[in-house]
């Protein structure tokens, strides 16, 4: 998680010059530091929630707790003007590719072996010169990958043929829903983002399990509903903390179809990639950082190990 950051607990009371009003219980905003007033925090609620007309706002109840920004409209970490490019610190959100490892449970750990040893390559080089050359068999769903379109479509572009533009220096929005439990992340949770032309990072706390039993069951998801509404509002690139950007144990009372992948297979239809078990996204703030994650150019292929990383502003804090 972020350091230093707060966020205000409230309940409040809202009259509007025009007649009427609003009542909010627990509501939560982001802040700029552990210090604030009633009268501060108002005018944060007011602008979280774009309220025009207002006549006076009432606030009981508050206190500050530590937690990390989920990027209140109007809040300290709104989006803002980008930084120098010098200001930047970078953020890995890659798994480490080990031999033997698990990744989506039921699919092959890659196998690490050496083609070229130490001790063989003296044989040929001069005295005191040695490499190695390696070999690495495995899926392309291993540790930290990307999805193209030719992943779920015969026709889709695959990964040779994905534009840089999709994948290298997005600005990125994080939607936090990590201790939240909830699992499926649908509207409710993005509408209050600016998604066009971003890289929207699902930011679950579902990588806490990874390389466990548990890591794929019942795990958060992006529902079907929320792939739309990204689709409608121009995302260029999701991703996910999480085992499978789709519920891979779907509820039966639900009358969800066993197998479906309705957040692959509208994202990806539109051309947006997909990144899947990400990690790391409690370090990145909710607007202002750059993600890239950019697979090898393979033809024929849909999907690949990347390393994900977000270039983050550092303000010298």
């Amino acid at each position: 998680m972020i350091d230093s950051q707060y966020r205000a607990v409230f309940d409040a009371t809202v009259t509007f010059s025009n007649g009427g009003g609003l009542k909010a219980d627990g509501f939560r905003v982001d802040l700029p530091g552990p210090e604030v007033t009633e009268r501060q925090v108002g005018e944060l609620f007011l602008a979280s929630l774009g309220l025009l007309l207002t006549d006076t706002v009432e606030i009981a109840n508050l206190r500050v707790v530590a937690e990390a920004h989920r990027g209140t409209r109007g809040g300290p970490s709104a989006t803002g003007p980008a930084p120098e490019a010098s200001a930047w610190r970078y953020v890995d959100l890659s798994h480490v590719v080990q031999a033997g490892m698990t990744t989506y449970p039921g699919l092959p750990g890659p196998e690490i072996t050496p083609h070229l040893s130490r001790a063989r390559s003296r044989e040929t080089y001069a005295p005191g010169t040695e490499f190695t050359i390696d070999r690495i068999s495995m899926v392309g769903n291993t540790g930290t990958y990307v999805d193209s379109p030719f992943h779920r479509y015969p026709d889709g572009t695959d990964l040779a043929g994905l534009p840089l533009e999709s994948l290298a220096g997005l600005p990125a929005v994080v939607v936090r829903t990590a201790g939240t439990g909830v699992r499926g992340v649908g509207v409710g949770a993005l509408a209050a983002h600016d998604v066009a032309g971003r890289a929207v990072l699902l930011h679950t706390g579902g990588d806490a399990g990874f390389g466990t039993a548990d890591y794929a069951r019942r795990a958060p998801y992006l529902t079907e509903d929320g792939a739309r509404w990204l689709v409608e509002h121009g995302a260029r690139l999701v991703g996910i903390d999480a085992v499978n950007i789709d519920d891979i144990e779907p509820d039966p009372s639900s009358g969800a179809v066993p197998g479906a992948r309705p957040a692959h297979t509208l994202l990806l239809a539109a051309g947006i990639p997909i990144v899947e078990h990400l990690t790391g996204l409690g370090q990145v703030p909710p607007h202002g950082a750059r993600f890239t994650a950019v697979p090898p150019r393979v033809a024929g292929f849909g999907t690949f190990p990347v390393r994900a990383y977000a270039a983050v502003p550092d303000h010298g804090e």
